[in-house]
């Protein structure tokens, strides 16, 4: 049984206080956020760099390291979102995609499912940032990044997963 009481909406996110029989037995009294979901994307070129962004985070206190990503757009495919926000962050299309699943963002709280994707064979298209983004573009070397999420000079959560997925299956592929 859950009983939900929607108590913000937002442009983004909706939140909601919701009661909620537990597994346990139990009930309890929950605050959810929800967000339509986003696509992330490990994009490598033909000299082995993947794209990252460092990219102006308020919420994050500053400048931080991501893969480029956004949000699902209303009816969107994550595939479809994944291409996009290639293109529109980083000035890139990719002829070769894989999957690297899923990933939840922050379960405690949050109900945003992320979309992790391997993008390869890239062509250079224009960039398209938002007005509201401040984004610089930069292709590291896949180990140098690696390493970055493994000092946590990276702190993204999907970029930290996001780059040791695609090395998992870049190495299996290899």
């Amino acid at each position: 049984m859950t009983n939900t009481q929607v108590v913000f909406r937002g442009k983004v996110v909706n939140i909601s206080h919701d009661q909620v029989a537990l597994p346990n037995g139990r009930t309890a009294e929950l605050e959810v956020i929800h967000h339509p979901g986003g696509a992330a994307v490990v994009a490598i070129d033909a000299g082995g760099r993947v794209c990252v962004l460092r990219q102006f985070r308020h919420a994050a206190g500053g400048w931080i390291w991501e893969l480029p990503a956004g949000k699902l757009e209303p009816n969107e495919p994550p595939l479809a979102t994944a291409t996009r926000e290639l293109e529109e962050e980083a000035g890139r299309r990719a002829a070769r995609w894989d999957s690297l699943g899923r990933m939840l963002s922050s379960p405690g709280v949050f109900d945003e499912v992320i979309h992790l994707y391997l993008a390869r064979e890239l062509t250079e298209v224009a960039l398209n940032h938002e007005v509201h983004e401040s984004i610089e573009v930069h292709w590291l070397p896949v180990a140098q990044a690696l390493r970055q999420a493994q000092t946590g000079e990276i702190l993204d959560g999907k970029t930290i997963a996001g780059l040791f997925r695609a090395q998992a299956l870049l190495e299996v592929q290899a």
